[in-house]
């Protein structure tokens, strides 16, 4: 499984999640299995995403995507800049 994992600041968590859930570049339509959202207990102006794909070419195209939704005008509330990076699993294990 391939993972894009992506760090953001945002200016406020509930216009942020309402823009995300509204799906403008169509995640299950452009590949995604599955996805996370995380945010740190110790800062709400950062959110984490994790977003898996069946491969790297559909996860890299993916971000094409988002990066270019990311610099409209449409999306007021990122602060900062992204950190970004596409990772294979390699072994996982549910402990409960």
């Amino acid at each position: 499984m391939t993972l894009l994992q992506i760090e953001h600041g945002i200016s406020d968590f509930d216009m942020w999640k309402e823009a995300f859930d509204r799906d403008p570049i169509d995640r299950r339509g452009s590949g995604v299995r599955g996805y996370r959202v995380f945010q740190p207990v110790d800062d709400d102006g950062r959110i984490g995403i994790e977003l898996e794909f069946d491969d790297e070419e559909t996860a890299s195209s993916f971000l094409d995507k988002l990066r270019e939704l990311w610099q409209s005008p449409a999306a007021p509330v990122f602060a900062g800049k992204e950190r970004v990076r596409i990772v294979e699993q390699v072994a996982s294990e549910d402990l409960r």
